[in-house]
């Protein structure tokens, strides 16, 4: 292939690339010009991108029209709860089902990971009811709880342990070591990558999901940001400019901690592997 079809290929590959991020972003870039619009010139048709005027309006009024502030202090505390409470619990389980022979090791994690095939909605309703049972719905141990752990979350950290070397945790024992201090001390460090990936993974899925918290709590004052958002489109008389506002600041601290743990984000991603 001579030089010529090369960078004619190279030209095509580019431009199908420009044309996605296009496409990935232009929702991106319609919610934060909306934000800044008059509801006229929001809902007028044809409907267009850029507006002859703005208006800061939005992101003023949404402090006052709806409880914006319990709504991101709810999700800071149900999304940043499993975070820490999942990371902890997905790399313990993952080192042991990575560096632990024990019996039955390779039927419980295949049991583990069968639980990813199962959707939310088989398993609602028993959830709800046996919430309700223990007096801990509409509260945040009742939404953190329930998510404390997944499937995903410890085949990740599994598949990170797999990769590190046997004789860290060889020497380790050979100096009296126990498991747990193995793990703490010498093997927790080591996977910082995967846990910021892993960090990432279940702060994003929780700050963003709303059938779950919908479902589990039953006022406003416990309602996280994507339920509050869709409790009051329910309730009151749709205002795109309000709810672009809200969709823009619900979206910041994903971008911050993204931000500051790209790093290592990147990394974690690379060295998880898939081994036996």
């Amino acid at each position: 292939m001579n030089k010529s079809n090369i960078s004619s290929l190279k030209w095509v590959k580019n431009f199908f690339l420009v044309l996605l991020v296009i496409i990935t972003i232009y929702p991106f870039v319609w919610m934060l010009v909306t934000s800044f619009k008059f509801e006229g010139d929001i809902v007028k048709f044809p409907p267009t991108l850029w507006a002859q005027r703005f208006t800061f309006a939005a992101y003023h009024g949404i402090w006052q029209r709806i409880p914006f502030l319990i709504f991101y202090k709810n999700s800071l505390i149900f999304a940043g709860g499993v975070t820490v409470v999942s990371l902890l619990l997905d790399s313990m389980a993952g080192y042991a089902f990575a560096r632990l022979r024990f019996k039955g090791r390779n039927f419980l994690f295949i049991l583990v990971l069968s639980t990813l095939m199962i959707p939310f909605q088989v398993t609602m309703i028993p959830l709800f009811v046996e919430l309700f049972k223990f007096h801990i719905l509409n509260t945040y141990l009742g939404l953190i709880l329930p998510r404390a752990t997944n499937a995903f979350g410890i085949f990740m950290m599994r598949q990170f342990f797999i990769t590190l070397p046997k004789d860290l945790e060889e020497a380790a024992r050979v100096d009296g070591c126990s498991e747990f201090t193995i793990y703490r001390k010498i093997m927790l460090p080591l996977c910082l990558p995967a846990l910021a990936s892993l960090g990432i993974f279940h702060f994003m899925f929780n700050w963003n999901d709303l059938l779950y918290p919908l479902l589990f709590t039953n006022t406003v004052e416990m309602r996280p940001l994507p339920a509050g958002l869709a409790l009051f489109m329910g309730q009151h008389v749709i205002e795109y400019a309000i709810l672009m506002a809200g969709s823009c600041l619900a979206l910041a601290p994903l971008l911050i901690a993204y931000l500051f743990s790209q790093k290592y984000f990147t990394k974690g991603i690379a060295m998880t592997g898939i081994k036996g």
